[in-house]
């Protein structure tokens, strides 16, 4: 009864088949055979794969750059532009600048009276004229008036020039000499002594006779 019973369940529909018996499954394409395993019967080989890429080890190139045609000569263009600047600069003569004083050019200061001139001077300036001048400043600067092209003498120093002397010519005594001074418009609001002075710069020659031991034996010219 047992051997009849084992009969009839492995005749049922649906039972597992053992797994030596069991069908082989066909492989799918591009998969390697399992280690060991047959190929099927009527199986054709599968071709072979192709070789790996080697892999790049170095820098990859840098793109080569097109250059513009304009570009190329751009260096001679710019040395050749320099070289008009150039040229142009050294023809053209420089401008002199206007000459102004506080805001104001020489022919404007000429026009205004003389209390506005003396607003424009520097405060020692315009204290001078403010208290008024002596009877030796007042007379100097009647003779200066007066001059027409001739050289003034004086001993005042410290009359401080106005716009009106710009251009005369003053001799200017410095303690020893009078020394001649024109009178530019740079000039205006400082004193007449500050431009003749009364120090000489010394200047030193060679040594003297008997000054060095190797002197002394030199013959007297």
């Amino acid at each position: 009864m047992a051997d009849e019973k084992k009969g009839v369940a492995a005749q049922k529909p649906g039972a597992k088949a053992p797994a030596d018996k069991a069908v082989a499954k066909p492989a799918a394409p591009g998969a390697k055979p399992a280690a060991g395993a047959k190929p099927a019967a009527g199986a054709k080989p599968a071709a072979a794969a192709a070789p790996a890429a080697a892999p790049v080890t170095g820098p990859a190139p840098a793109p080569e750059k097109k250059i513009k045609p304009s570009a190329r000569h751009q260096g001679s263009a710019k040395a050749a532009r320099r070289k008009t600047r150039k040229k142009k600069s050294q023809i053209q003569a420089r401008r002199k600048k206007e000459f102004t004083y506080r805001g104001h050019t020489m022919d404007e200061l000429l026009k205004l009276p003389f209390a506005d001139i003396i607003e424009l001077l520097p405060a020692r300036a315009r204290r001078t004229y403010i208290r008024g001048l002596n009877t030796e400043q007042e007379a100097f600067v009647r003779r200066l008036r007066a001059a027409e092209g001739r050289p003034v003498r004086t001993h005042r120093r410290e009359i401080p020039i106005l716009p009106e002397f710009v251009g005369k010519m003053v001799h200017v005594y410095n303690g020893k000499e009078f020394s001649p001074v024109a009178i530019k418009a740079e000039m205006i609001g400082h004193a007449l002594g500050e431009f003749s002075m009364t120090r000489k710069a010394v200047r030193h020659s060679g040594l003297g006779v008997g000054a060095t031991r190797s002197s002394k034996f030199m013959p007297l010219k």
